[in-house]
């Protein structure tokens, strides 16, 4: 056992295992037939090269390679946030042909800021961001404000998708990580864009991190219902309760990554 973890620690270990998830997630969106369903302001988005921040729920990174339609998948930056875990998926992102923005959305003044400004520069440019709004670590399909923020800041929509494969496993991790088999059927859902104005204020931004949250439940239920899955229930939403209003004025606004 400690052997093995030893040797998990390994940075060759960690690249291999890292282009072998990569490998893994291609293999799923190339052998699965995908049925997709986008509103017609989505699909002009994704194929005449317009910016726009898509939100998917952190288990669901496995099916998330069919969702970019575009030619190059240079285009979608992902936001991975810096820990251990997220230098894993970084690395797998990249295998997939993917950039990638690192940024800690809990602490701006150490990577979040770099990350909002790295973002606004790529959405000017046309190119689309990805955001797991639970990530890194939960609670379970409950949004932060992070990718609101970004949406106010740069001008681009929200985007809500979520998947769901016929065969794979759902895992016991804290996000409930779907590992879709190969060779399989999948549906991709896709909300209709969220505007969020400029100089919006604290309730309509609120109001745009629920129509967010409840869009991506709603896509998720319906895929695992299209798939005969058994939905999978966001975790109790006791986030939203500060213990005082000094602790909640405080508390930054996370940019979720994975």
């Amino acid at each position: 056992m400690a052997l093995s973890k030893r040797l998990l620690k390994r940075s060759w270990m960690q690249a291999f295992l890292a282009w072998l998830a990569a490998r893994y997630i291609w293999l799923i969106w190339r052998t699965t037939r995908w049925q997709r369903q986008m509103p017609a302001e989505v699909e002009r988005l994704l194929t005449q090269g317009r910016a726009g921040v898509f939100c998917f729920w952190h288990g669901r990174l496995s099916v998330m390679r069919a969702a970019w339609l575009g030619p190059d998948p240079g285009r979608f930056h992902m936001l991975i946030s810096g820990h251990r875990d997220g230098a894993f998926i970084a690395r797998a992102m990249r295998g997939l042909g993917m950039t990638v923005i690192t940024g800690s959305g809990s602490k701006p003044q150490g990577g979040g800021s770099e990350a909002l400004r790295e973002m606004r520069e790529v959405l000017a440019k046309g190119h689309v961001v990805g955001i797991t709004p639970d990530g890194p670590r939960g609670p379970l399909m409950r949004a932060k404000g992070g990718a609101v923020m970004v949406a106010q800041a740069t001008g681009a929509p929200l985007v809500a998708v979520s998947g769901a494969v016929r065969r794979g496993r759902l895992l016991g991790s804290w996000d409930r990580f779907l590992l879709a088999w190969p060779f399989n059927r999948g549906v991709l859902l896709f909300g209709q864009p969220i505007q969020v104005p400029a100089n919006a204020r604290l309730e309509e931004i609120e109001a745009a991190r629920r129509q967010l949250e409840s869009d991506l439940n709603e896509l998720t239920a319906e895929a695992d219902r299209l798939c005969g899955r058994p939905p999978v229930p966001p975790a109790e939403d006791l986030g939203r309760r500060p213990k005082s209003r000094k602790r909640a004025r405080r508390r930054p606004a996370p940019i979720s990554s994975s």
